[in-house]
């Protein structure tokens, strides 16, 4: 069954150097929207970019809901977008390190960048308004900010806490599990999604097909949203 939060991804506008909502970023509010884990909860959305989470959360009935991104230009749109929806977001310039400073948060919610980068990235051909390569560049393995985000997921939360993040297959759903596992919460997927292939991963397909990554002639992912719970 999929039920979507009516019309918020398209009434959420990302500005120039900004990334704009996709599939991802719908799949959790989907998860957030099925499981009621933010209503009357403390909410930090970790990698806001257009707010689109962040936002979504504070209509979900969050007690409050504090977004961070390292792009000034997304703190502004974020923070621009939530007046736009009427609603609170404090929305700061930071990483998940900063959010472990403000914490913990009752849910921590990420649309992190996860797309493995290859070394020669910086000579693709990506259309400008797909937004800034930092919104999805996470090396060579997708995982420069998911292992940290992961690792950390026990001091980000409070004792009930609930994290919620979305990423690829092709940053190794099963590495994010394990990490959250180990870091002491029980981690499951609970949405996934099956998608064509956008700009990026289209630029980058013949480079995932030569180190193995990617069976050749696919052109498809599978993306997921993981929820993870203190025990």
């Amino acid at each position: 069954m999929t039920i979507l939060y009516p019309d918020l991804q398209s009434s959420v506008a990302a500005t120039a150097g900004v990334y704009a909502p996709q599939q991802d970023s719908q799949l959790l509010i989907e998860a957030m929207t099925l499981t009621g884990a933010v209503t009357g909860r403390r909410v930090a959305d970790v990698c806001t970019g257009s707010g689109v989470i962040a936002i979504a959360a504070a209509q979900l009935g969050a007690r409050s809901v504090t977004a961070f991104d390292i792009c000034p230009k997304a703190v502004q749109c974020a923070t621009g977008n939530a007046a736009d929806a009427g609603v609170g977001v404090d929305a700061r310039l930071g990483t998940w390190g900063d959010a472990l400073e403000a914490g913990p948060f009752d849910v921590v919610v990420s649309n992190p960048p996860y797309v493995p980068t290859s070394p020669d990235a910086h000579l693709e051909e990506i259309p400008a308004d797909v937004g800034p390569a930092t919104a999805w560049n996470a090396g060579v393995d997708g995982r420069q900010v998911l292992n940290p985000l992961c690792d950390s997921a026990a001091d980000l939360l409070t004792g009930s806490g609930t994290m919620l993040i979305v990423q690829s297959e092709f940053s190794d759903t099963e590495q994010s599990l394990r990490r959250l596992r180990s870091a002491g919460l029980d981690a499951e997927v609970i949405l996934s999604q099956l998608i064509p292939f956008g700009p990026v991963m289209t630029a980058r397909a013949a480079w995932m097909e030569r180190i193995g990554m990617l069976p050749v002639g696919r052109r498809e992912e599978e993306i997921v949203v993981i929820q993870a719970e203190k025990r």
